[in-house]
């Protein structure tokens, strides 16, 4: 499980970088390659993430006079790398846990919210823990339920 969400967050980090680094090479700002390995070291914190590189240049752009590239990255930025970690993460850490995608996604962000950094994997792996823990009692009381027929 761990294995998992770490993975999980190193791929969406590595995606969240490369769409960063294509939007600022389309709108020519100077050092896309740069940017985009500052926006996925920073897209492994919660929250804000690659927000901390695209929105300030966004503003930036807005302020200079350039508005539609400006306009064009806060789209961007909100629609598309942003929504890559709520799409892409429950797909990767679910698909490798077997944990369906809404359980990986709710204990993820109530893992951040009650641990903070270290909740990315500790809440995952709490709702793995959970659910293996259920499965075993349901196994158990459906045995003992069974057993019980059967003696009667």
């Amino acid at each position: 499980m761990v294995c998992a969400t770490v993975k999980g967050g190193i791929t969406v980090a590595v995606v969240q970088g490369l769409l960063g680094g294509v939007a600022f090479r389309l709108l020519g700002i100077p050092a896309p390659l740069l940017w985009a390995l500052v926006m996925a070291f920073l897209s492994l914190l919660p929250a804000i993430g690659a927000a901390i590189v695209w929105a300030p240049v966004a503003l930036y752009l807005l302020a200079a006079g350039s508005i539609w590239q400006g306009l064009f990255l806060i789209g961007y930025g909100v629609l598309v790398i942003g929504l890559v970690d709520n799409l892409l993460r429950p797909f990767l850490v679910g698909q490798s846990t077997k944990l369906p995608d809404y359980i990986v996604l709710i204990s993820t962000l109530g893992g951040i919210e009650i641990f903070g950094l270290q909740g990315f994997v500790i809440g995952p792996l709490i709702a793995a823990i959970f659910m293996v823990s259920w499965e075993i009692l349901t196994d158990a009381q459906t045995a003992t339920h069974a057993k019980d027929v059967q003696e009667s």
